[in-house]
């Protein structure tokens, strides 16, 4: 019985690790980096940037006096306004010291790019 379970669970094993390659060799492919490392990197920094984002978050929003009965539209907007600059700021931050700063540089104009189509017409 415990056999069984043993090559059931290789043989899950196994599957997740193809998965898994497939998915980083996609992403690969789309950021345009040339090995798993950069990869690797690059989800590091969004982690770590999505991390100090609601850091920066707690603090202003503290700093600002905001607590549990402010209304939701308030700290949407605040969060508009002051926390989203923030995160791209931060983004190119530690893109710039973990030596990703092309990738992250290109990344946020092409996502920029996409934001000024929602607010911009072209005639």
């Amino acid at each position: 019985m415990l056999d069984n379970f043993l090559k059931l669970w290789m043989l899950k094993l196994s599957s997740l690790r193809s998965e898994l390659h497939r998915f980083l060799k996609k992403l690969m492919q789309r950021w345009e980096v040339e090995n798993y490392w950069q990869v690797g990197l690059i989800l590091f920094i969004f982690a770590i940037t999505g991390s100090t984002a609601l850091y920066v978050r707690k603090f202003i929003f503290q700093l600002i006096g905001f607590s549990e009965s402010t209304p939701f539209w308030e700290e949407a907007v605040m969060w508009v306004l002051i926390v989203f600059p923030a995160y791209q700021v931060l983004f190119l931050v530690y893109g710039f010291l973990l030596g990703q700063f092309d990738f992250v540089w290109r990344f946020e104009k092409k996502n920029l790019l996409k934001l000024k189509k929602l607010f911009v017409r072209n005639n």
